[in-house]
């Protein structure tokens, strides 16, 4: 397909990181983003709201639908679905980007935090998908984009934070579930995972913070990425586990310099891989 001119994107969780990172990717095309998250007052340790990143999408080329949406409530999920299609006419990509994380040993998992995680993680993703389904359908060329990792049953994946891995998996499989599903409809459902540690508000503030953070890779590689599999046929591009680094040396990508957050830095491999 080659280009997202004219395509309305469903991010969940888009104001900031990642889920910001791939928008700015599609509104450099004149895509048109609808940002559903929660943050539209400013927040002492989260950069960015709902509004500062549509200024940031208008300015690089896009249209911009900043929505105020906790996935938890199907209900803001809905109206969110709404406005988008009354705003652009209907929906072609979702991007399930919306993620909670607490990295603790069962013993050390308040049941608050797993609730959070299992409706954030699985429950939002689900529902969103559910919601914007109706539109998907009428699309040329629909894609769900899926940001979680390959399941793999290795123990070690499970060990030292079960409540994460369950909540992370759980989004694998309505990956799985999803694609073949959606088949008869043309509708590509695919999972986007990072080979390496990205420098975001969650490396910053739960995973190490700065330290870490300086030897990642900026959310740009996994922007770059969305953008190589949201613009390949739906019809042949789905039910995969894409790893970022992968996609673009299938794309011809060879150098990879311009994405760490240091140079030449010794980069820390992702969580699951």
């Amino acid at each position: 397909m080659g280009s997202l001119e004219g395509r309305t994107l469903f991010i969940t969780g888009g104001s900031r990181g990642i889920g910001k990172a791939i928008a700015l990717r599609a509104a450099a095309d004149g895509a048109r983003i609808v940002i559903a998250a929660k943050t539209a007052e400013p927040h002492p340790k989260l950069p960015g709201t709902i509004y500062t990143a549509a200024e940031e999408i208008e300015r690089a080329g896009g249209r911009a639908l900043p929505v105020i949406v906790d996935v938890r409530r199907e209900e803001q999920i809905q109206a969110a679905v709404d406005a988008a299609v009354r705003a652009f006419g209907g929906i072609d990509i979702l991007v399930n980007n919306a993620s909670a994380i607490f990295l603790a040993g069962v013993a050390e998992t308040p049941m608050k935090r797993f609730d959070l995680m299992y409706q954030i993680n699985v429950r939002g993703t689900f529902a969103a998908t559910q919601a914007c389904l109706p539109h998907l359908k009428k699309s040329s060329n629909p894609h769900v984009l899926v940001l979680s990792p390959p399941p793999k049953l290795e123990p070690k994946w499970f060990a030292s934070h079960l409540a994460y891995t369950l909540s992370k998996y759980g989004m694998s499989m309505c990956v799985l579930g999803m694609a073949e599903e959606f088949k008869p409809f043309g509708i590509a459902v695919n999972a986007l995972w990072p080979r390496t540690v990205i420098d975001t508000a969650a490396v910053q503030n739960l995973l190490g913070g700065e330290a870490t953070a300086r030897r990642g890779r900026k959310p740009e590689i996994m922007a770059d990425a969305a953008y190589a599999i949201l613009t390949r046929d739906s019809r042949t591009t789905t039910g995969n586990f894409f790893i970022d680094e992968e996609v673009l040396r299938s794309e011809g990508v060879t150098d990879f310099s311009r994405y760490a957050v240091t140079p030449g830095a010794d980069l820390i491999q992702d969580l699951f891989l």
